[in-house]
């Protein structure tokens, strides 16, 4: 383990600045999330082709006039890479960065639906892979889901995904209630008639995270049924400490109070409600982090908003609440409740570096 640099960095950038970056640094990025509305952006196939680092397109439109960018993660040490089924990987001594994508295709003797199937074949994956690399432990996951919304098979398709998720984790003997990571799980438009693709990218490592959860609301796989026919599976956050450093990854959270959704046509009451959730769950991680600095100025928001029409609201919002260090980037998805307008994930930690504002 190293002590005298951070072992995990965050880098937000545009795609343009991450082709200007010298080969060495590319050298050092475990993998990337990048967000672009154009399917044909020439600059993520050429970080894909050129440098062959695991990079995850997320076909969702930025609202806040900014380009195109990725969500970069770096490493400290000299990394290893490699394929395994659908999952490219990086990964340190310590850490293990992986994306994957999957078409949503019919076993009709499978008797589940296309989308839990590929759900529970893509989890199945990443925790074979785990198991085989012995990194146990999962940080953090991004599940990004066409239509999520949608109803299809007599099922909501985010419910479908929650029944495929959860599946993989009960056959892999893993805990679906307390120990689970953190996650978010937003949906695109494919732009096609054919459903999917499944888009996944996660991070995990081998120490155990603190799990932590949000006093004001029930535990997301504690929910009842009428949310479906299984409960969502991760944590509100994930606390990691990794030598002398640590990292919070903050679940997408949303306008929820116990388990219901508050002011359903109220977007700025729900970015409110939202943020009150948030600080509510940096106060649980200050009390088990060994340096209790966290606070809503510290962290790198990426703010998942239903309606376009709504940004100036939802960002005058999130102004007035952090106020001038607001560090975000906006992003049309939808949401997996129909009645919430936006969800909000963040980051923050002592080794996370932002090399660039979120508007670059």
């Amino acid at each position: 383990m190293r002590d005298s640099v951070s072992p995990l960095h965050g880098a937000n950038l545009s795609i343009a600045m991450f082709l200007q970056q010298p080969a060495p640094w590319k050298s050092s990025v475990l993998g990337a999330l990048c967000f672009s509305a154009d399917a044909g952006d020439a600059g993520e196939s050429q970080m894909q082709t050129d440098t062959d680092i695991p990079c995850l397109r997320v076909p969702m439109q930025r609202l806040d006039g900014g380009d195109s960018f990725c969500e970069v993660w770096r490493s400290s040490a000299a990394l290893t890479q490699g394929r395994c089924g659908a999952i490219h990987y990086r990964h340190d001594e310590d850490v293990l960065f992986g994306v994957l994508v999957l078409p949503e295709t019919m076993d009709a003797d499978a008797g589940k639906t296309p989308l839990q199937q590929a759900t529970e074949s893509a989890y199945r994956q990443v925790f074979a892979l785990l198991d085989t690399l012995r990194y146990p432990y999962l940080f953090r996951f991004w599940n990004y889901i066409a239509d999520i919304n949608t109803h299809s098979f007599g099922l909501e398709r985010y419910r479908q995904f929650n029944l495929g998720r959860q599946d993989a984790f009960l056959a892999h003997g893993r805990d679906v209630v307390g120990n689970v990571p953190a996650a978010c799980a937003l949906g695109f438009h494919p732009g096609t008639s054919a459903p999917g693709p499944l888009t996944i990218a996660f991070l995990a490592g081998r120490v155990a995270p603190l799990n932590i959860e949000n006093p004001r609301q029930i535990s997301a796989y504690e929910y009842p049924q009428q949310y479906g026919p299984r409960s969502p599976t991760f944590s509100r956050a994930s606390l990691v400490h990794l030598g002398q450093d640590e990292v919070l990854f903050v679940s997408g959270t949303a306008s929820i109070v116990g388990h219901a959704t508050l002011h359903p046509s109220d977007v700025v009451a729900q970015t409110r409600e939202t943020m009150t959730n948030i600080a509510a769950v940096l106060a649980e991680a200050n009390r088990l982090a060994r340096q209790p600095s966290f606070d809503l100025a510290s962290l790198y928001y990426k703010v998942y908003v239903r309606h376009p029409a709504d940004l100036v609201q939802i960002r005058n919002e999130l102004e007035r609440i952090v106020g001038a260090t607001l560090n975000a980037v906006y992003l049309q998805a939808d949401v997996c409740r129909q009645d919430l307008l936006l969800e909000i994930e963040a980051t923050a930690g002592h080794p996370l570096v932002t090399m660039s504002g979120a508007r670059n």
